[in-house]
């Protein structure tokens, strides 16, 4: 049996990709080993089919974190005979490459974002740059690399100079159906999940509150960078009492929790090319559902409420055009009732079912054509 490592720098408990992930490449008879961070609210991991490892850190932001959770991971790794690792996201290539060097194995890049466009790191250019030289010099070493979305995969294309395949970040398919009926009546519950960070619109969100009746409430379930400035700010608005903070959720959690919503919020902000050409997992959260969002009016968010119908795109990122498209949407309950069944109909074509296959296939690939 192939042992597989798996490599973030998240914790395992609320990464639902690598969780889907693992759980596929376990499902297809390789030893997979999903190998994340301890955080001091981490939750108890619950069983699974494949090894999950949490390493604990002393620091926990900027380049003190990464060098130690470097170091920590290539002991790790470095203590262990692999078949192949995979290291997700920039933060965790270098261990891995230098493991998969030592042990003669495949090394595999799976980028969830173009993690030097990020907004934390285009403000920021000289550690841009120290980041981006040593994606130029291992991504291309990488014998499989694959990312979340088709324009993802072109641009990290022209980028490093290798194909990207894309396995995008979807629910797997709920078969028996959804939790509630439709809701046509207040309160209409706007819902963000993910994490509270810059670029992700949450402060126009925020102020856009203010500017709706009281029959709409505000959902923001995550925590992050922007925790305590968006609780001050949501403190000082008239809408304060209708603005909730749920702090973050497990994937079963949130399974539960986003069927109340009336709408999902994706308003990322132009702040660079990850976001521009960004395919959320939120995105298909809300889909799966049956809640119809609104997105950015983004390359892949555009193609997919063009394809599918499933949500409305907004071309400013502005609380007064916001509020309007809501107040809009309240009022044209037919509407409303459309994009949900619409949302509906695309889960049955866009789930992890089908993206697992496309994982499975590409390490198979892997094994049969290039290490045997």
């Amino acid at each position: 049996m192939k042992r597989i490592a798996l490599t973030v720098t998240t914790d395992l408990s609320y990464d639902q990709r690598m969780q889907r992930i693992a759980h596929a490449l376990s499902a297809s008879g390789y030893e997979v080993w999903l190998i994340g961070r301890q955080l001091s609210y981490s939750p108890p991991l619950p069983p699974t089919p494949f090894r999950q490892v949490r390493l604990r850190c002393h620091y926990h932001k900027g380049k003190k974190f990464y060098i130690e959770y470097n170091w920590r991971l290539w002991r790790f790794l470095s203590c262990k005979s692999w078949h192949c690792i995979a290291a997700a996201d920039l933060d965790t290539l270098l261990p891995a490459y230098w493991v998969t060097r030592a042990q003669c194995i495949p090394l595999v890049f799976d980028a969830h974002e173009h993690f030097v466009e990020v907004p934390e790191l285009v403000r920021r250019p000289w550690i841009r740059w120290l980041w981006d030289q040593m994606g130029k010099r291992l991504i291309p070493k990488a014998q499989l690399a694959y990312t979340v979305g088709p324009a993802l995969a072109q641009i990290l294309h022209q980028h490093y100079g290798r194909p990207f395949e894309v396995v995008r970040n979807v629910p797997e398919l709920d078969t028996h159906g959804l939790v509630r009926s439709a809701q046509l009546h207040p309160p209409y519950v706007i819902l963000y999940q993910g994490a509270l960070n810059e670029g992700r619109g949450l402060e126009t969100a925020i102020d856009a509150m203010a500017l709706l009746p009281p029959e709409f409430e505000l959902w923001l379930v995550g925590e992050g960078d922007l925790s305590t400035a968006l609780r001050q700010r949501a403190a000082q608005s008239i809408a304060r009492q209708r603005i909730r903070f749920l702090g973050k959720r497990t994937p079963v959690q949130l399974r539960q929790l986003t069927p109340r919503a009336w709408v999902g919020l994706n308003l990322l902000e132009n702040k660079g090319i990850s976001y521009y050409y960004s395919l959320a997992n939120k995105a298909f959260d809300y889909l799966h559902a049956g809640v119809p969002a609104v997105h950015m009016d983004f390359p892949e968010y555009r193609h997919l409420v063009q394809q599918w119908g499933i949500g409305i795109l907004l071309e400013q990122l502005d609380k007064h055009v916001l509020s309007q498209q809501l107040q809009l949407l309240a009022h044209q309950p037919e509407r409303w009732q459309q994009l949900r069944a619409n949302c509906l109909t695309a889960r049955q074509h866009l789930h992890w079912q089908k993206e697992a296959t496309r994982l499975r296939h590409i390490f198979a690939h892997l094994w049969q054509h290039t290490y045997r």
